[in-house]
């Protein structure tokens, strides 16, 4: 290295923005990223980041390498470990490296891990079918047995994909149309699509109440939550009213919110155990206070399911006289010929992929993750990730340079490095079949997803397509980005273990992209 990458800082103020945008879908780039508008006006500074000073016999290689190996020596952040990599798509030239391959827990960014192995495994084509199907003749209209709803883990039955009973409706329909009026058996949830493993490896067990750590499974019905919503009561001391929606949930409320003084901060929480249904509900809202709303889970998704699905039955004008149950807990009859009345199929896996990576939804990386080993199935986590070994073999990456724990990254035992997700993001780039729906699924900065309000005003808004992930201590920003020459670079960076605002760390993510995204080769 030449004399002049000497560490003599001066700084650079950085800006961090929370500005939100709407989803939109992007081809790569034609042209050079326009540079910002000077019209839009940037927020005070939430750090201050080292800088060298100018380099006037530094090639822009050298001086882009300067100035990241300054931003990430920030003081602020010196108890950080970081894993990162930057590198050119276009030439393969490593722009910048920190502990590239040091192993590191990567929050959400596992999801880049559990959405390339599946669009490789399964084709972005690939769609869900949820089957219903009948285990007796219909004699004068009636079903003389149970109506069996089989499930291969479709997460899309929630409002992020239109009507959430859609599905339902149609069934109903279905059921009409083959003339039936009245049900005598069971409504009963097939669910051995999948294992009875429902949670990552490595969830702490007092997640389990939130709609972030849902169970997976087979059967999926509104992101197996429910809204659970709070109002103040009538007097100060009244104790408040609890509602749930939607009613088929397998959740009992056990209310301990108390109704507090005009002006007193909604201060209110909810836990569970793992395996009961009853869901802790307690704190204190102020009488005069707005309602206040969280996402709790449910406790056996396969069970809400067919307790809506009974539910719109009913609705639709047809008798059922059995309750809705598990297959789990049906009693053994032996073999049944079934014989399907109605099919419902997922959007493809193109369109779930886009909420799995935008709104970094657990659920979806869950179960595309087990998804992985269904055919033949039933699939299993310890499959699913003998599945995602071979893939990532194929891509160069050896099974002892990771560890894979869950699907989305809840889990704080996954372990990669920034070489490893670089080897990712290389691989669905220069795959033709890939490329342009995996770029088109990462949130898109300063427009949509989890990075709608970042970048904003610089040359990265609408150019860098990236995955966050967020756990305590962790962040990570993964993804591609264009330079002001229209190179194409793929950048991994990973933090743990830091003790200062998420705010700082992001603020120097940020400020890294941003350089990246005003890099020029003829300056």
């Amino acid at each position: 290295m030449r004399s002049c990458l000497r560490p003599i800082p001066s700084v650079i103020a950085i800006v961090v923005l929370s500005l939100t945008g709407g989803c939109a879908a992007r081809k790569p780039a034609a042209t050079a990223p326009a540079p910002p508008s000077p019209a839009v006006a940037r927020r005070p500074p939430a750090l201050v980041v080292p800088q060298p000073p100018p380099c006037t016999q530094c090639t822009p290689s050298e001086r882009i390498e300067r100035e990241l190996a300054a931003a990430f020596s920030a003081p602020e952040l010196s108890h950080a470990v970081w894993s990162v990599l930057v590198q050119s798509l276009d030439t393969g030239e490593v722009l910048y490296r920190l502990n590239p391959d040091t192993l590191v827990v990567p929050a959400s960014n596992q999801k880049i891990v559990s959405m390339a192995t599946a669009a490789a495994e399964l084709g972005w084509d690939f769609r869900y079918e949820t089957r219903l199907e009948a285990t007796a003749p219909v004699e004068g209209g009636v079903l003389r047995g149970d109506l069996i709803v089989v499930g291969t883990g479709d997460p899309s039955l929630n409002p992020r994909h239109g009507d959430r009973d859609v599905a339902f409706r149609a069934f109903a329909e279905a059921l009409r149309a083959a003339g039936i009026t009245r049900i005598e058996g069971h409504i009963v949830g097939d669910d051995n699509a999948f294992d009875d493993e429902r949670y990552g490896n490595g969830w702490q067990w007092d997640d389990f109440a939130y709609g972030y750590a849902a169970a997976v499974g087979a059967l999926q019905y509104n992101e197996n939550v429910v809204e659970v919503t709070v109002s103040a009561g009538a007097l100060d001391g009244a104790e408040a009213v609890i509602a749930q929606q939607p009613a088929a949930s397998d959740l009992t409320i056990v209310n301990r919110v108390k109704t507090a003084p005009a002006g007193t901060p909604t201060d209110i929480d909810i836990w569970r155990f793992p395996g009961r249904t009853e869901l802790q509900v307690s704190g204190s809202i102020g009488v005069d206070a707005k309602p206040w709303t969280t996402r709790a889970a449910v406790d056996n998704p396969t069970l809400y399911f067919v307790r809506a699905l009974r539910d719109a039955i009913v609705a639709s004008g047809i008798e059922v006289v059995g309750p809705a149950v598990d297959i789990d807990d049906e009693p053994a009859t032996g073999a049944v010929e079934r014989r399907v009345i109605a099919t419902h199929q997922s959007p493809p896996l193109s369109e779930i992929g886009k909420v799995l990576m935008k709104v970094s939804q657990n659920l979806y990386a869950e179960t595309v993750q087990k998804t992985l080993s269904a055919r033949p199935g039933p699939a299993s986590t310890i499959a699913s990730r003998r599945v995602q070994e071979r893939i990532l073999a194929g891509w160069g990456i050896a099974p002892g340079q990771y560890a894979i724990a869950d699907g989305s990254g809840l889990s704080r035992v996954n372990f990669v490095s920034a070489s490893m997700i670089m080897k990712i993001l290389r691989a669905m780039a220069h795959d033709p079949a890939l490329a342009d729906v995996f770029e088109a699924t990462l949130p898109i900065a300063g427009k949509d997803g989890t990075i709608s309000g970042r970048m904003k005003a610089t040359r990265a808004e609408g150019n860098a397509k990236a995955k966050t992930g967020t756990l305590q201590r962790v962040r990570s920003l993964s993804g591609y980005v264009r330079t002001a020459d229209n190179e194409r670079l793929a950048f991994s960076i990973i933090a743990n273990n830091f003790t200062a605002p998420t705010a700082a760390v992001d603020a120097v993510v940020d400020h890294v992209v941003e350089r990246l995204a005003n890099l020029s080769r003829a300056k």
